[in-house]
């Protein structure tokens, strides 16, 4: 389909906003000094699809899937230190604490606040800490300490690669929840639920399996959620 204009041909320039400027400056830097590469795992989100539905029946504010992620990424990365630093040139920094950032749409880009000490919380705090910290990130009220030292990164969106936000070593796409066919054991077809997660990795911090081997406890986490529990 062409678009055309009854006053013919022209074009628009928009200034770009600090913020925009700041993305492309730092997104440009990685892409093009850290070498990415990435890996994708298959989620079966039948029994988190369950376990969410009995704790929001009890839970004090309601828990989201990607609160889910969160907590399973930070405990993931507590078992799998490597993942959780930095390449610094002359040394790996390797974090003790573990910062999530969680990005948010909002009209100049992406931001994204971050969920400090995240493998310490609970999932109702999670939860009520990302309605809070959202909202900020929508109306422009976010406070710069509130959306930096993230140690990981996360995204959301159907299936892709993104670019890591430097100094962090790894950002996981987090795809949608899907319902598809598959066939059973005794030949008969049923549905599940999945869900596709890539991570991408700066290859000078983080070798190929240890992001396996992180993604493989992510996925352990977040199939049998009451491990997240206890």
């Amino acid at each position: 389909i062409a678009f055309t204009s009854g006053a013919g041909e022209g074009f628009v320039d928009t200034p770009n906003s600090n913020m925009r400027k700041t993305i492309a400056r730092r997104l440009g830097e990685s892409m093009f000094t850290a070498p990415h590469f990435y890996l994708t795992m298959e989620l079966n989100m039948d029994n988190t699809m369950a376990a969410r539905a009995q704790m929001n029946a009890v839970s004090p504010v309601k828990i989201s899937f990607q609160d889910m992620m969160i907590k399973a990424c930070a405990m993931a990365l507590r078992k799998h230190p490597a993942v959780n630093s930095s390449w610094m040139g002359d040394f790996i920094r390797t974090y003790n604490h573990i910062h999530i950032g969680s990005a948010v749409a909002v009209d100049q880009g992406l931001i994204v606040p971050v969920f400090k000490f995240a493998d310490q919380k609970s999932l109702s705090q999670i939860a009520s800490e990302a309605n809070g910290l959202y909202d900020k990130a929508r109306t422009g009220k976010l406070q710069p300490q509130e959306f930096t030292g993230n140690t990981l990164g996360m995204m959301e969106i159907e299936e892709f690669t993104a670019i890591i936000n430097p100094p962090d070593s790894c950002i996981l796409a987090v795809g949608r929840i899907k319902e598809i066919v598959i066939k059973k054991a005794d030949g008969s077809f049923g549905t599940t639920n999945v869900m596709k997660v890539t991570l991408s990795c700066d290859h000078r911090s983080v070798d190929g399996a240890v992001g396996a081997s992180f993604l493989q406890t992510l996925k352990k986490f977040i199939e049998n959620p009451v491990t997240m529990l206890v």
